[in-house]
């Protein structure tokens, strides 16, 4: 008469043994991890800028958890198919997202269809470097700062033009941003890369340009564009010479473009834990530091809770200068 009674009881006891057979198992994991290589991927071509980056932040991370970093590079569709591939991934933390703030704001605040939520998809590891954005003027442009670019360009709406590394990119949220801050229009030439709008910039085609400091750095030392305002919220120790928009009178024209490495929504604690204390500590290796300089980017480490409140903050941000600039995708 008690075999019924005991039965239920030894399938009972055997449930709570396998589940806590099975959470000790993932505690196992969790604290054996990594076991295997760690892949990040880069939703750009080999060879530009976030590849580079990534590429050392890799080989540094590699030494600091002792597997193998793998950079798998997988451009296309403005960064959504790197994106949405490491957003579909399992979050066990062997698949990471290395991407700019094209990815993470810009791309959401043009486009009503995503194949990935920029919040919801993904978990932050920590922003790792920035780089300002510079407004840019051809040598023969009797234009030498901002105050006589509004004097030129506020009677005559869409007179001049800027050139800009692509319709929807971070140079042409800048323009828009510092354009609406400043009160002026200038018709807007989107170019396909940095590259041939840097060429027409110093060829004289178009007046003015918004590129990074990455790529104009170069340029600006070689004479052959000048360099009006950045807008950085502080001066850039790359361009110490150049004003920001904000020590100019135009504290609402403020934005960098950064990089984040994020992963899957929904890593073990553990393995968060893990990953956040290993980047932080590569990004602070002198020679890392270095590499990105060369690059003309500032390594800035900045933890995952500060950087998913500033993913949240620059969302609407974007979303309402895309609605008064009328920012389409390409």
């Amino acid at each position: 008469m008690h075999t019924p009674l005991l039965r239920t009881f030894g399938l009972a006891a055997l449930g709570i043994f396998s589940a806590l057979g099975f959470h000790a198992a993932a505690l196992a994991a969790e604290d054996s991890f990594p076991s295997r290589p760690i892949t990040i991927v880069v939703p750009f071509p080999p060879g530009g800028g976030g590849d580079v980056q990534t590429r050392l932040v890799a080989q540094k991370m590699s030494e600091k958890l002792g597997q193998t970093v793998i950079v798998d590079n997988k451009p296309g569709a403005g960064t959504a198919i790197g994106a949405a591939f490491v957003a579909n991934a399992k979050p066990d933390g062997y698949t990471l997202l290395m991407s700019s703030a094209s990815t993470y704001t810009l791309n959401p605040a043009i486009r009503k269809s995503l194949p990935y939520d920029p919040v919801k998809s993904f978990e932050p590891i920590g922003i790792i470097s920035r780089v300002g954005l510079v407004l840019l003027a051809n040598p023969k442009v009797p234009v030498s700062n901002l105050k006589e670019l509004v004097a030129a360009a506020k009677p005559a709406p869409d007179k001049y033009s800027y050139a800009s590394f692509g319709a929807g990119t971070s140079s042409h949220f800048a323009a828009e941003m510092a354009l609406q801050a400043m009160g002026i229009r200038l018709m807007h030439v989107p170019y396909k890369g940095s590259g041939p709008a840097m060429t027409d910039l110093i060829g004289g085609q178009v007046p003015f340009s918004f590129d990074t400091v990455t790529a104009a750095l170069p340029q600006i030392k070689a004479g052959k564009v000048k360099a009006l305002a950045i807008t950085t919220a502080r001066r850039s120790p790359l361009l110490p010479d150049v004003p920001t928009f904000a020590e100019s009178g135009y504290p609402a024209a403020v934005l960098d473009s950064w990089g984040m490495v994020a992963a899957p929504r929904g890593l073990p604690p553990a393995v968060h834990a893990k990953l956040e204390k290993a980047l932080a500590e590569t990004i602070s290796d002198p020679g890392v530091r270095k590499g990105f300089a060369e690059q003309g980017v500032e390594a800035n480490f900045v933890d995952s809770a500060k950087a998913a409140a500033h993913l949240e903050a620059e969302l609407p941000l974007m979303r309402a200068v895309a609605a008064r600039a009328n920012i389409q995708p390409e």
